[in-house]
């Protein structure tokens, strides 16, 4: 249980660098509004045009009395937005980071240069930029394809009485936060040459540790316009993860083992 406090810690550590570092904070911030902007148009659009989706998916309920005709429409309503927002969650860190490559990429070598370990050398990938962005977006699909998998059975589950209303959300937050770790710590581990394979395997090493950090920023994205200024600090939050899940020892050894290159 330590673990899950730690990575919490975490969350904190790298807020309060970009709060002591104004500069690269208000640099953080320029990627998300722009995701924001284009993600809020999205989440309004699902919003007036759910109602009118569920109607479209269910003809066989036309002909159903009240209440049950509107009690299931709503319900499907409200389910399909639910679903849009978790996958808004999850997506935008990813479409974030994609956009803001240059920028996050920057703040994650001034974190790692500001905590030394080995001798103030900062990892680099040595990539071109078109390179990085194509790995990047690469890997954002096959994280999304893992998502939306584990989003369509959290979905399925959520027809079920009180389980569906309970448990099924709580679910929901820990895939999205456990997903979100992922994608914020890639920033560091992709500079180390580690594939998105052994980032996995990586992390499912020290899973509360994941959660810690991942859930409570989950939680804080659900909430408009929080995910656009905490991002500078999840990212700078996570490349201090990532030091920890490859140097668990703390001997400042944070270089991938030769196996893991790429």
């Amino acid at each position: 249980m330590n673990d899950l406090g730690a990575g919490f810690g975490y969350l904190m550590k790298g807020q309060r660098w970009v709060l002591g570092h104004g500069r690269w904070f208000g640099f953080g911030l320029l990627p998300g509004l722009i995701t924001l902007v284009v993600y809020a148009g999205a989440l309004v659009g699902l919003g007036y045009g759910a109602d009118d989706f569920v109607a479209w998916a269910t003809p066989f309920a036309d002909g159903w009395s009240s209440p049950w005709l509107g009690l299931l429409r709503t319900t499907l309503t409200a389910l399909v937005f639910v679903f849009g927002l978790f996958l808004a969650v999850i997506t935008f860190t990813a479409v974030t980071l994609l956009v803001g490559q240059p920028f996050y990429e920057s703040l994650s070598e001034e974190v790692e240069r500001s905590e030394g370990g080995e001798g103030g050398e900062v990892h680099e990938s040595g990539l071109p930029l078109w390179r990085e962005l194509w790995i990047s977006a690469r890997d954002s699909v096959r994280i999304l394809l893992r998502v939306a998998l584990f989003g369509i059975a959290l979905f399925a589950c959520g027809f079920i009485p009180v389980v569906g209303q309970t448990v099924v959300p709580a679910i929901g937050i820990c895939v999205s936060g456990y997903f979100l770790a992922e994608e914020l710590t890639g920033v560091a581990l992709q500079r180390r040459g580690l594939h998105l394979k052994k980032r996995l395997g990586l992390l499912r090493t020290r899973r509360l540790l994941v959660l810690g950090f991942g859930v409570p920023l989950a939680l804080s994205f659900l909430v408009p316009f929080v995910a656009v200024f905490l991002m500078p600090g999840a990212v700078a939050g996570a490349t201090l993860l990532a030091r920890e899940l490859v140097d668990p020892a703390g001997s400042g050894d944070t270089a991938a083992p030769k196996e893991w290159a790429v």
